[in-house]
């Protein structure tokens, strides 16, 4: 038995890749973050951990890599969100104060 993930995209390509390392990097944990998906939802939230990008395999056995990054709201305990870095299109830091 082992966990199975219903992933969005597998990907692939070497600029693909360097997108997704580039917001591993840019979600530190604990960052206020406002993130903008591909298909134009904005979620903003603070990364819990800062995520690390991972190698899955399809159904087809295919290979390729994405992540995900757990965003709650310490103003609404229940809510949380897990995007895929391969869909976001733009991190922004938000400065709280």
């Amino acid at each position: 038995f082992g966990l199975h993930y219903v992933l969005v995209k597998l990907h692939t390509q070497p600029g693909d890749i360097a997108r997704i390392q580039r917001f591993v990097v840019a979600l530190p944990s604990q960052a206020r973050v406002r993130i903008t998906m591909q298909n134009g939802d904005i979620i903003v939230g603070t990364v819990t951990e800062r995520p690390a990008a991972q190698l899955f395999e399809d159904a087809s056995g295919a290979t390729g890599m994405n992540a995900q990054v757990r965003l709650d709201d310490p103003t609404a305990p229940a809510w949380t969100a897990y995007p895929w870095l391969g869909s976001i299109e733009r991190v922004e830091r938000l400065i709280e104060n």
